[in-house]
């Protein structure tokens, strides 16, 4: 059932995006999207990869959509901010596999999607019209289910898989950005693309809001709102580091019998505080 609170998160995340550009670290559990409200973010988006990592499986669409959907319900219920679900594909080629993973987005509590236009099985990428069709299901399903207002930040991944050659891959995005938004998608996501140059030609000339991947080594938020982004995620980046420390922590503590790798966490009392007691 879609309540009034879900709706206003709808409105306030797509609201986001209309100027200027916001942040959004992403999360893989309750606890970690406890931890980035707790930060003072606007809203949480998840990463299928850490997502994945903590259900004790690798990324690429290996979870079912059942175990996805379970997992952001638990964000969704934890944190009092809108919540954008990273759906892979879609889980099925299908223009109705979408649909069906829309509608059990929604009745999770969330209010965005990332839907990515290659396959998990093998890398290469759907048609722009296939692709929009998919997301014509899922903006479809979202209106039947009751939010309309869910945004649909469509992800190519020409860039992030180099599909065809250096020169056209621009060309090869800006025809899928037309695509996507006569299809009701949000926003597009081009995540491998951060030349501060290509992204302000990319921003001038799509009327999507464009959504950068960053993480180490890449332009600022700052500079990228100089290009013309709009909206900043990190991917599987956060869950990256989380995973490599408890690595490094646990290698310490077999080998020299030290703990140093465990300082600077923060202290037991704020990081339970930002739990409820329900």
């Amino acid at each position: 059932m879609i309540d009034n609170r879900q709706q206003a998160k709808a409105q306030a995340f797509r609201a986001l995006h209309d100027e200027g550009i916001f942040a959004l670290p992403n999360a893989w559990d309750a606890g970690s999207a406890a931890m980035v409200a707790a930060a003072g973010a606007q809203a949480v988006s998840t990463t299928s990869a850490g997502v994945s990592w903590s259900l004790g499986r690798s990324d690429g669409e290996r979870l079912t959509r059942e175990e996805m959907i379970d997992v952001i319900a638990r964000v969704a219920a934890t944190v009092d901010l809108p919540v954008s679900a990273d759906v892979e594909g879609g889980y099925g080629d299908s223009p109705e596999a979408v649909a069906t993973t829309v509608r059990a987005v929604v009745e999770a509590g969330a209010v965005g999607i990332n839907l990515e236009d290659s396959r998990s099985f093998d890398g290469t990428l759907y048609s722009p019209d296939a692709q929009a069709a998919r997301i014509k299901a899922g903006r479809d399903a979202a209106a039947a289910a009751g939010l309309s207002g869910l945004v649909i930040n469509a992800r190519t991944d020409v860039f992030l898989f180099q599909v065809g050659e250096p020169a056209g891959r621009l060309d090869d995005v800006l025809r899928r950005a037309d695509a996507y938004a006569a299809a009701g998608a949000d926003s597009l996501f081009v995540p491998g693309l951060l030349d501060l140059d290509v992204l302000s030609e990319l921003t001038g000339k799509v009327s999507l809001p464009v959504n950068a991947m960053a993480g180490p080594g890449a332009p600022s938020v700052e500079a990228l709102r100089q290009a013309g982004v709009r909206r900043v995620t990190v991917g599987q980046a956060i869950a990256q580091s989380a995973y490599s420390l408890a690595r490094r922590a646990a290698v310490e503590i077999l080998t020299s019998g030290t703990y140093d790798v465990l300082e600077g966490a923060d202290d037991f009392g704020s990081i339970n505080g930002a739990f409820s007691s329900r």
